[in-house]
């Protein structure tokens, strides 16, 4: 059971940091329980984290958000929340996982960058190139758990955008080193994203108006990298149902993105993200 609850704390906070909207690319969930040690039944998951990331993907200006985090899942078979999406693991055989997967992406807001959940700081470097709406992302993902105590993970994820903020195609590829020792769980790994043009061009490109209200060059980016770096998790369990979990992450803009006049004058391709997240587990 506390295998269980520590692993579910894993996928649902780096996430969060994932979740702010534009603050940072969205990325593959970390594994979920190992087999044996999934609840029998349903389970819901509550919890909080405190997130200081950049205010919008690119951003050189840095924002706290307040993350809640309610997350639904039915053994090792259907999982739903904000951060990681609606999904299915139609496949759990040998330490694969697969399935179809349904995400939501908040807009971005010209204000300040447009997390729902800012509690401090912002950023008026967008103002002028108008709001993006929010947008569903349907896919799928892939991932295999290898290794002695399955103690390595790799995962891939598509999905495409559905309408709204863009229709682009996103590619998120993963590998981690997990396992637990002195009372600590953890998952340390590099992670790249790629996206398409039609993802690109909504929030880096500077089309005419833009250009005339806030004075950028005009830029049209193609596809390719979005991102790539590096992602942590400290887990330390209270009790068998809650946790507290530290996690931190490090991403450089590919070239697509950080050419953007939007990155070079006002923002910069190095992003970082460090949260603090609190969770309770319990069955239904």
């Amino acid at each position: 059971m506390r295998i269980a609850f520590i692993t579910l704390c894993l996928a649902a906070f780096p996430s969060l940091a994932a979740a702010q909207t534009t603050q940072q690319a969205a990325r593959p969930p970390v594994a979920g329980p190992p087999a044996g040690t999934v609840p029998q039944g349903w389970s819901v998951t509550i919890g909080a984290a405190p997130v200081v990331g950049p205010a919008w993907l690119g951003s050189k200006d840095y924002s706290l958000s307040i993350f809640p985090d309610l997350r639904v899942a039915y053994r090792d078979v259907l999982f739903a929340s904000v951060p990681d999406g609606l999904g299915w693991n139609a496949l759990r055989r040998d330490g694969w996982r697969a399935g179809p997967l349904v995400k939501l992406r908040f807009g971005r807001d010209d204000r300040d960058g447009g997390s729902p959940f800012l509690v401090a700081g912002g950023s008026d470097a967008l103002r002028g190139l108008g709001n993006i709406l929010a947008t569903a992302e349907a896919g799928g993902f892939l991932e295999k758990q290898f290794g002695p105590r399955r103690g390595w993970r790799a995962r891939a994820e598509v999905r495409k955008g559905l309408g709204g903020g863009h229709e682009g195609i996103l590619a998120d590829l993963g590998f981690a080193r997990q396992g637990r020792g002195n009372g600590f769980s953890y998952s340390v790994g590099p992670r790249v994203t790629l996206a398409s043009a039609a993802f690109m061009r909504p929030y880096f490109g500077i089309d005419a108006r833009q250009s005339g209200a806030t004075g950028l060059a005009r830029y049209r980016p193609r596809g390719g990298l979005l991102s790539a770096g590096l992602g942590g998790t400290l887990v330390r369990p209270i009790g068998r149902r809650s946790a507290v979990t530290l996690f931190t992450g490090i991403d450089y803009l590919g070239d697509p993105a950080g050419r953007s006049p939007l990155v070079r004058e006002r923002g910069e391709r190095l992003q970082a993200s460090l949260g603090l997240g609190y969770g309770f587990r319990f069955g239904l």
